[in-house]
């Protein structure tokens, strides 16, 4: 490894480091966030506005890298995320607060789909699957010190803290990788930059009324914005068919593996992230535990999704990937039925442990799509496939937090409507904070009940989706990743590809 990569590597493991914390210290204190700034209405929302945000502008980072150049963009991702962070922990109201999120998934997307295409791009096959198990590491060093700090956080500190804890890591992130002045610069007489900013519009704008469309189906005011986001997306696919450079190569679909890559990331992210998303929600409020506790029930999650990519990676050099992938997807759709069986005789320990299959699951066969359709596209398009697979990964959980979102707010509605309560009179304090309880045991009681009630509903649609998950992955070509036909290692003439991404001595 060259000096130029082992600074890209150090800068990009930070990053991971700052992005794996973000995810853990925030899902651990968001309940008591909500219950200081708004109430349950809102807590999907500010999931749903990072997701959102994350997941529109991947398409984008991934173009812009091709042009551009990978480090340049990352940095602009970085700069964001740190921003939005600060942001976040300045609002001071719910609105506020799901606006900077928005900013802050904007960063967010940037880095971690930068992140991917620069393993893909500055390794051979063997050293990515390597660099693949050295970054899973810092995953695992985060997964243990997140929920602990996001716990430790919420009961010891203001909670603005779970933002600006990733201030830090974040700077010196972007200090190691301003060092590398190994990227070659644009040359003048490049081919002019042509993104697709009608494709990005329509796109956004098809994402945005679908998610708040799924939100409001129980309201009645849902099936306008759906066929609205239908009509936005059949433009968006005209579109994209003219476009000279378009955001989203609708040739990449004509391939069985992409298309099949494409189909696990959806289900398999709206599973598992929108499980994540509600589980401290569950485990605070149902379960009666602290935050620290409930930042502690993820850790086993993320550890065994670190722990099987690492082998999972390796075990690609030798084993079939739709293989892997098989196994991977059993495993999360197992763990998603046992957690839809939760209810208020639930223990921790057996959240603990399904949450563990889970994340084996989801460690197992993720890793096997990067890499494969890595392996298979053409370089030209390295940045934007790899940005696609990270966009339906994301677009599944903006869907599964919102839809599970709708889910549990509509049934807890109707439990509280059912015991003569009014839904808008009835505060999550009552069960996050002890010294808040004025509503009494009985109402503590029928809350407690509703919100069970809600998450066992919750985690049944993951359950469903986990198991579309696995449908598509069973389309996937079978044979080993090294087998495949090698796109990026094709010659590419000179002049189909832009300077900026160009290897230095090529």
């Amino acid at each position: 490894m060259t000096r130029s990569q082992r600074l890209i590597v150090l800068g990009i493991m930070l990053s991971i480091f700052m992005a794996s914390l973000e995810v853990t210290v925030v899902a651990t204190a968001m309940p008591t966030i909500v219950s200081e700034l708004g109430g349950l209405e809102a807590y999907s929302w500010v999931f749903a506005a990072y997701l959102l945000a994350s997941t529109t502008i991947l398409p984008i980072f991934g173009k812009l890298s091709d042009f551009y150049g990978r480090k340049s963009v990352y940095l602009v991702a970085l700069g964001l995320f740190l921003v939005g962070s600060l942001l976040c922990g300045l609002a001071g109201s719910m609105s506020q607060l799901i606006a900077f999120r928005a900013v802050q998934g904007v960063g967010a997307g940037g880095i971690l789909t930068m992140a991917f295409i620069i393993i893909g791009a500055i390794f051979n096959l063997e050293q990515r699957a390597k660099a693949t198990g050295l970054f899973a590491s810092v995953w695992a060093v985060s997964s243990i010190v997140g929920p602990l700090v996001g716990g430790f956080i919420v009961d010891r500190l203001p909670w603005p803290w779970v933002f600006y804890i990733n201030i830090p890591p974040g700077l010196l992130a972007a200090a190691v990788i301003r060092v590398d002045r190994s990227e070659e610069p644009r040359r003048p007489d490049a081919q002019p930059v042509r993104v697709d900013y009608l494709g990005a519009a329509l796109l956004t704008a098809g994402v945005v009324a679908l998610l708040v469309g799924l939100f409001e189906l129980r309201t009645g005011g849902g099936w306008p914005l759906l066929a609205l986001a239908a009509g936005l997306f059949g433009v968006l696919a005209v579109v994209e068919r003219r476009a000279a450079d378009p955001l989203i190569p609708l040739g990449l679909f004509r391939e069985r593996l992409f298309v099949a890559a494409c189909g696990h990331g959806l289900w398999a992210g709206w599973a598992m992230f929108g499980s994540i998303a509600f589980v401290p929600l569950f485990v605070q409020t149902v379960l009666g535990t602290s935050a620290t506790a409930a930042g502690a029930t993820l850790t086993p999650m993320s550890l065994g999704w670190v722990a099987s990519a690492i082998i999972s990676s390796r075990l690609l050099l030798r084993v079939s990937f739709r293989t892997l992938a098989l196994i991977g997807m059993m495993l999360l759709t197992v763990g998603a039925f046992l957690m839809s069986r939760v209810g208020t005789g639930t223990t921790q320990l057996y959240i603990v442990v399904v949450l563990m299959l889970m994340g084996i699951g989801m460690g197992s066969s993720v890793p096997a799509f990067v890499i494969a359709v890595q392996t298979s596209v053409q370089r030209a398009l390295l940045g934007t496939a790899t940005s696609m697979l990270q966009f339906m990964r994301t677009i599944g959980g903006s869907l599964g937090v919102s839809v599970m979102g709708a889910v549990l707010a509509a049934r807890l509605a109707t439990t509280l409507s059912g015991a003569g309560l009014d839904p808008q009179t009835v505060s999550l304090d009552s069960l996050l904070n002890p010294l808040a309880r004025a509503t009494g045991p009985a109402v503590e009681g029928v809350l407690r009940t509703g919100l069970a009630s809600g998450t066992q509903a919750v985690f049944s649609i993951a359950f469903i989706a986990a198991a579309l998950g696995m449908f598509f992955t069973a389309l996937a070509p079978g044979g080993r990743v090294a087998d495949l036909p090698k796109g990026r290692e094709h010659e590419v003439r000179r002049e189909a590809v832009p300077a900026a991404i160009a290897e230095p001595g090529e």
